[in-house]
C-alpha cells in the first residue's frame, strides 16, 4: 500500500496541471473574446445620397444620425458595388463583385437560385471567432431553404425574404402602368420569416407599417442578450423602398411628407440601437456602420429620396445610383466629427472586419474588397486601397473609375430627362438614353456633367486597359465576354 501513494500523488499532480492548463486556456480564450469588437451594419434600401442630415437633408430631422456623425466619421465617396438590391447585398456580405459570385439584379419570388453555400459571408467570418450573429430585415439572396440566412452563418433571422414591393397588395396598383401592374399582380403573397420558418404567410399593409419597429425591437433584444459576448448584427431595413409604410409613431410627424416620416423612423431605429449599445457600456467595443444598398428610385417622385448633387439614381452607374451616405462610429477608434473623402466600398467591410478580429481569409478565394481600417481610423495620409473600381450593372461593365477619374463606356441608361417623378406611390415612366465614351473628373465634377475625354487621352487609355482586365476575369455583356473567374450561384437542385 505504501508504495502506491507516491504514484497516486504523481497522477493527482499531473491531473491538476492539466486542469490548470485548461482553465488558463479557457480564461485566455474568454479574455480574447472580450477584446473582440462587436460589429453592427445598418443597411437601408434605396436611400439617396442626400437623404439624411449629415449629407444635406433639411426637410425633416435626423437627430440620431446627426449624433452618430458627430461621434464618428462620414465617408463622402463610399459606394455600394452596384445599383440594385440583390447584387449589392451579395457584394456586402461576400466582399466580392456581384459578377464574381453570379448574383445579379433583384431576385424575384420565383427565383430557383441564390447565394452559393460555398461563398464566405461576413457572418461566417465572425463565426470563426465565436460571434453571435443575427439579421433582422430584408435578405434578398434567395428565399428557398438552401439560401436563407441560417445557412450562411447567421444564428437568427427575422424579416422579409425579398423586397416589400414584390407583393400583390402594392398600393395604387390599379394606377400603375399596365406592364408594371401585370408584373405585380403575378406576385405571390409576401411571407415573413423567423429563422427558417414562415411565421406570417400573408404580410399585410398593417404588417408593413410595423416592419421598422419589429426589426428594431429584435436588434435591441439581440444586443441586450449578447452584451457579454461578441456579436455581429446586420439590420437591412425594408424601408425606404417603395411602397412606403410607417408606424403611427411617425406618421405625419416629419414635415417632409410620407418619405420624411419613413426616414425619421429609420433615424429613430438607429437611435434605439445606439442607446442599447450605450446602456450595455459597449460604445468603445462596437463598430457601427450605416449605409445603403443603392440610390433613390427617382421615378417615384415624392416617395423617393434625393441623390443631389449626384447624377441619376437607382438602376444606373452614374454616381447617384451607387454612391451612398455612410457613417461609421466607434468611440476611441474612429475619430469623432470627422470626414473621409477617399474612395471605399461596401465590399471592403468583410476584409476589414476579418483583419480586426484576426481571421485569415482563404488564400484560394478572390476577395475584391480591401482593408480600409486606415481610412476609418483617420491615419495621416491614408489613401484609398483601390487603384480601380469596376462599375458593373446587370453584368454590363458600364464604367471604370479610380479615386479621381471615371470613364463611362457607351451604354443605354434610364433617366427622367428633366421630368418630375411620380406622386404618392405611382411612378412615371423613365426615358432611355445612351452615353458615349465619356470621362469625368469626380474630384472637380461629382455631378458628371463635363466630359473631358478629349483632354486626357492617357487617362482614357489607362482606364480602358483596366476595363480589359475586368472583362477577362468577370465578363461583360456589353462586349459579349465571359469571365474566367466567375463562380456559380447556388441552385435549389
Amino acid at each position: 500500500m505504501n508504495g502506491r501513494y507516491p504514484r497516486f500523488l504523481v497522477l493527482l499532480l499531473a491531473a491538476c496541471i492539466v486542469c490548470l492548463g485548461q482553465l488558463q486556456g479557457a480564461r485566455a480564450e474568454q479574455e480574447s473574446a472580450t477584446d473582440l469588437p462587436n460589429i453592427v451594419v445598418i443597411f437601408i434600401d434605396d436611400m439617396g445620397y442626400a437623404d439624411i442630415g449629415p449629407f444635406g437633408a433639411t426637410e425633416y430631422p435626423t437627430p440620431n444620425l446627426d449624433r452618430m456623425a458627430s461621434e464618428g466619421r462620414i465617408f463622402t465617396d463610399f459606394h455600394a458595388a452596384t445599383a440594385v438590391c440583390s447584387a449589392s447585398r451579395a457584394a456586402l456580405l461576400t466582399g466580392c463583385y456581384p459578377e464574381r459570385v453570379n448574383i445579379l439584379g433583384a431576385l424575384s419570388p420565383d427565383a430557383k437560385f441564390g447565394l452559393n453555400n460555398d461563398e464566405l459571408t461576413l457572418a461566417e467570418v465572425c463565426k470563426q471567432r465565436g460571434y453571435a450573429t443575427a439579421i433582422f430585415g430584408k435578405w434578398h439572396l434567395g428565399h428557398l431553404p438552401p439560401f436563407l440566412p441560417l445557412q450562411h452563418g447567421f444564428d437568427e433571422y427575422f424579416g422579409l425574404p425579398y423586397s416589400n414591393d414584390m407583393w400583390p397588395q402594392h398600393p395604387d396598383i390599379v394606377n400603375l402602368p399596365p406592364e408594371t401592374r401585370r408584373r405585380k399582380q403575378r406576385y405571390p403573397n409576401l411571407p415573413l420569416f423567423d429563422g427558417n420558418r414562415v411565421v406570417d404567410e400573408e404580410v399585410t399593409a398593417e404588417d408593413q407599417a410595423q416592419l421598422t419597429t419589429w426589426y428594431t425591437e429584435r436588434a435591441v433584444d439581440f444586443i441586450n442578450r449578447n452584451a457579454k459576448h461578441p456579436f455581429f448584427l446586420y439590420v437591412p431595413h425594408s424601408m425606404v423602398h417603395v411602397p412606403l409604410f410607417v408606424s403611427s409613431k411617425f406618421r405625419d410627424k416629419s414635415g417632409g411628407g410620407l418619405y420624411g416620416d419613413v426616414v425619421m423612423e429609420i433615424d429613430w431605429s438607429v437611435g434605439q440601437i445606439l442607446d442599447a449599445i450605450s446602456k450595455n457600456k459597449l460604445d468603445e467595443k462596437t463598430l457601427v456602420v450605416f449605409t445603403s444598398d443603392n440610390g433613390p428610385w427617382l421615378n417615384y417622385g415624392n416617395h423617393a429620396g434625393s441623390a443631389k448633387p449626384l447624377r441619376e439614381g437607382k438602376g444606373t452607374m452614374f454616381e447617384g445610383g451607387y454612391r451612398e451616405p455612410c457613417i461609421m462610429r466607434w468611440p476611441g477608434k474612429i475619430p469623432a466629427d470627422t470626414k473621409c473623402d477617399e474612395f471605399a466600398t461596401t465590399m471592403d467591410l468583410l476584409p476589414t472586419v476579418a483583419d480586426l478580429i484576426g481571421v485569415k481569409l482563404p488564400a484560394d478565394r478572390i476577395i475584391d474588397g480591401r482593408d480600409i481600417l486606415p481610412l476609418m481610423s483617420g491615419e495621416p495620409d491614408a489613401v484609398s486601397p483601390h487603384d480601380m473600381f469596376y462599375c458593373y450593372y446587370g453584368g454590363e461593365l458600364q464604367a471604370v473609375r479610380d479615386p479621381r477619374w471615371k470613364l463611362h463606356f457607351p451604354h443605354q441608361y434610364r433617366t427622367l430627362a428633366g421630368k418630375r417623378g411620380g406622386v404618392d406611390g405611382t411612378p412615371v415612366p423613365y426615358s432611355q438614353r445612351k452615353t458615349g465614351l465619356e470621362l469625368y473628373d469626380l474630384k472637380n465634377d461629382v455631378a458628371e456633367t463635363h466630359n473631358v475625354a478629349r483632354r486626357h487621352p492617357q487617362i482614357v487609355a489607362r482606364l480602358k486597359a483596366g476595363a480589359e482586365n475586368a472583362r477577362a476575369t468577370l465578363g461583360d455583356k456589353l462586349t459579349q465576354r465571359e469571365g474566367s473567374q466567375v463562380r456559380p450561384h447556388g441552385t435549389a437542385e
